[in-house]
């Protein structure tokens, strides 16, 4: 019998292929007569798999050398503080509102530095991206901070902003963390991009940051050394005990990747998984997506009922059909669909034969 499919947000589905291989290690990697995760983390066997974890990430998503990529903890939440920490030096940083996971940075920040919000969306319900020449960015700011993807209201960055041409000198900060090798990142743009594991990589625990070389060693005074990006790139992610089996899941995560053709081949897959979904909800007066056609996430895909007192019929009916976790989020309501980089297009077809059917049924 087929596995149901996982639209969660996150933790999210992870590649069939990728559980089966951590089932037949649990007891035993490799011969070792120890599961990962009662490996020491400087043992020869995990050093081993972190090693691997890292240059197949690099080479998956063409990290420059001129980058440091930290496996640390906390997720993008911690994040929030970790970078203002790291980067702000007590001063200005600008910060991009599109939705609820670039609002909720910005007032973390300010326990840390001055906060600017260069530009929002709060005014069309999180529902556009404000264009980049409208963004009121400050002379002096030690870095502009965007979530490329917002998982809550389906708004994606197709393309991360040049701030170079818009006469800014800062770095750019990206949470990338709802669409991490889903597509190409172009460092040229980038400082610093941050991501948890729990949507395309692995599961909740690991939080990966690919910081520019020359952002490290300006903490504050006050920065928890375990914070400290310089502290943790010169103790190869090892300064306190990272979170060993998330690592060792996501290395056979990239593992997997490379498999499938790597970030370029995936990218294809997950926008004919888009194009089939939006293409279904846009032809029909059923269901509606209510963000601009420009911006549209590929990964999240929220939608409402036309009559919203279908709701609980239409995601019972799903469940009983296989199809688990499409609960829209809690302050926004709806539906939403996670078509990460582990969700089969044989998902989405599904998914959209549901919403036929169910529309015929009740329209």
């Amino acid at each position: 019998m087929s596995r149901p499919f996982n639209f969660s947000a996150g933790p999210a589905v992870l590649p069939e292929e990728v559980l089966e291989r951590a089932a037949a290690d649990m007891l035993d990697w490799h011969g070792s007569g120890m599961s990962v995760m009662e490996m020491s983390h400087r043992g020869k066997e995990f050093v081993s798999i972190y090693e691997a974890a890292e240059a197949d990430v690099r080479e998956l998503l063409a990290v420059p050398e001129g980058f440091k990529i930290l496996f640390m903890q906390g997720g993008g939440i911690a994040e929030n503080a970790i970078v203002p920490l790291n980067l702000s030096r007590g001063e200005r940083a600008d910060f991009v509102v599109t939705g609820v996971w670039s609002e909720r940075p910005q007032k973390e920040a300010r326990k840390y530095c001055d906060v600017n919000v260069a530009a929002s969306n709060a005014d069309t319900g999180h529902t556009t991206l404000p264009d980049a020449g409208s963004w009121k960015l400050s002379p002096n700011a030690r870095y502009v901070h965007v979530c490329s993807n917002e998982t809550v209201h389906g708004i994606e960055m197709h393309e991360l902003p040049d701030l170079k041409a818009l006469g800014c000198d800062a770095p750019l900060v990206a949470d990338i963390s709802s669409h991490m090798l889903s597509r190409p990142v172009d460092w040229s743009r980038v400082g610093l991009a941050f991501g948890g594991a729990q949507k395309n990589v692995g599961p909740a625990g690991v939080t990966l940051v690919f910081v520019r070389q020359d952002l490290l060693g300006h903490a504050m005074a006050h920065c928890p050394s375990a914070f400290d990006y310089k502290i943790v790139a010169d103790n190869q992610s090892m300064y306190n005990t990272p979170p060993t089996y998330g690592i060792y899941i996501a290395g056979l995560t990239f593992q997997w990747l490379k498999a499938q053709g790597g970030v370029a081949a995936i990218e294809q897959r997950n926008i004919a998984k888009a194009k089939m979904l939006y293409d279904f909800i846009d032809s029909s007066d059923f269901y509606v997506n209510r963000v601009a056609t420009n911006c549209r996430s590929r990964m999240n895909i929220p939608f409402f009922l036309a009559d919203e007192s279908r709701n609980d019929a239409f995601l019972a009916q799903a469940k009983a059909r296989g199809l688990l976790q499409l609960k829209g989020y809690k302050t926004l309501g709806g539906m939403r669909a996670s078509l990460y980089n582990a969700m089969p297009l044989a998902g989405v077809e599904a998914l959209v034969s549901h919403m036929r059917e169910f529309e015929k049924e009740h329209a």
